[in-house]
């Protein structure tokens, strides 16, 4: 005998702990005891339902048939006999039978039978009759009863799953750290479990089990082993939504991030833009004694940020890209899209950077490709930063360097 306290009362838990409807749970109990039903007691074609009386805990169950005539169902003579006569159409009768389904009386049910049975029955309504319960509906069908009910409920769990996440896809979500296996590591979400693969974390990170993590989540998979949630510490939104968080001028959409540009765990670029010029991009990225970067480089694990004042014009946003480099002049090229940069000597291996890296960056961050040149005769720094240029995948990023 079922036990409606406890049944209640599970069915209260599962709402609360796994946000599944309770209309949800019984939907799928309901389906449930009609397949055990229809597999022990039904007929071939057969439509059952079962209605689950929550207060009582008994079971009705029913069968349903749809009705049609013979332009949406083939019927032989003798079901002809007790519907509508056909008309004399055989072009439009052949030209139908493709597209009509079989009359099975265990389905189907004549539209002059139904108006006998209700009045105002149109094609395609449903007729529904009772049937009559089993004495010995109990341990096989209660036994494939549970089976249906728990897919069910794993189905509508994912179902909830899916709608509560692919919501938050494109933001940041904190979990806890539930095992880190061969470098990826899985972070727990309560009801759903998140991947942190070794490519997708900062160079340098750690992390152990039970430590709270922050990520960006880009992907909410369906698999068949459950709800994968795909994250990232590495990808260049993450450190924009970083941002959004701790300045609410970019929250609000006072300042935009126009472009990022990102090298995980060492460098990024972002290029900043303020709608109301009463309000300064920069120093709202800043933070009071830069109090809001500095939290963004904590979680980054100490990576290191500019923040660029976007423009416009390509000369100002070129240059502006090269900081902390100082520019003397710039000639763009529009047709191939190059940027033609000339700087003081003394300045040439700030705006190439160690290994590259600024000038990488700074074409990452405009879409330009980047040329750089000094002002006069290189000195050795110089010379060797711009060796250390040549190791680099310079062609990736779109960056040249020019020869004097």
């Amino acid at each position: 005998m079922l036990d409606l306290k406890t049944f209640k009362s599970a069915l209260e838990q599962l709402e609360e702990e796994r946000k599944i409807p309770k209309e949800k749970i019984l939907d799928a109990i309901e389906q449930a005891m009609a397949a055990a039903y229809k597999k022990d007691y039904g007929k071939k074609g057969q439509i059952i339902r079962a209605k689950f009386d929550l207060e009582t805990g008994k079971t009705d169950f029913y069968q349903v048939k749809i009705v049609v005539d013979e332009s949406i169902a083939i019927m032989d003579n003798d079901q002809r006999e007790s519907g509508h006569k056909k008309e004399d159409s055989s072009a439009v009768a052949f030209a139908e039978a493709d597209e009509r389904v079989h009359f099975n009386p265990e389905h189907h049910i004549i539209l002059e039978d139904a108006r006998k049975i209700k009045k105002g029955v149109e094609l395609n309504d449903e007729i529904i009759f009772p049937l009559e319960a089993k004495d010995d509906y109990g341990r096989i069908a209660a036994q494939t009863a549970k089976q249906v009910i728990i897919q069910k409920i794993r189905e509508a769990e994912r179902t909830s799953i899916i709608d509560e996440y692919g919501t938050k896809e494109g933001e940041i979500i904190s979990g806890v750290v539930q095992k880190v296996e061969r470098g990826n590591v899985y972070i727990d979400f309560n009801r759903a479990t998140g991947i942190l693969p070794a490519e997708e974390q900062i160079p340098g990170e750690f992390f152990q089990r039970g430590q709270r993590i922050r990520a960006y989540l880009y992907s909410v998979e369906d698999t068949p082993r459950g709800i994968n949630l795909r994250l990232s510490r590495t990808h260049p939104k993450f450190i924009e939504k970083l941002f959004a968080i701790e300045a609410p001028e970019i929250q609000n959409g006072v300042v935009e991030i126009k472009s990022t540009a990102r090298e995980a765990g060492a460098r990024s670029k972002i290029a900043v833009f303020s709608n109301d010029e009463h309000i300064d991009a920069v120093g709202s990225c800043v933070g009071q004694k830069g109090t809001r970067v500095n939290t963004i480089t904590q979680e980054l694990s100490g990576e290191k940020i500019d923040i660029i004042p976007w423009s416009a014009d390509a000369k100002v946003f070129v240059s502006n890209a090269l900081s902390p480099a100082k520019v003397l002049s710039i000639e763009i090229d529009e047709n191939n899209h190059k940027a033609l940069v000339e700087v003081a000597n003394d300045q040439l291996s700030l705006a190439i950077g160690k290994g590259g890296q600024n000038v990488r960056l700074a074409a990452k961050l405009t879409g330009w490709r980047i040329d750089i040149k000094g002002d006069g005769a290189i000195t050795p720094e110089a010379e060797e930063e711009k060796g250390s240029l040549e190791e680099t995948e310079n062609g990736d990023a779109g960056i040249e360097k020019k020869e004097e």
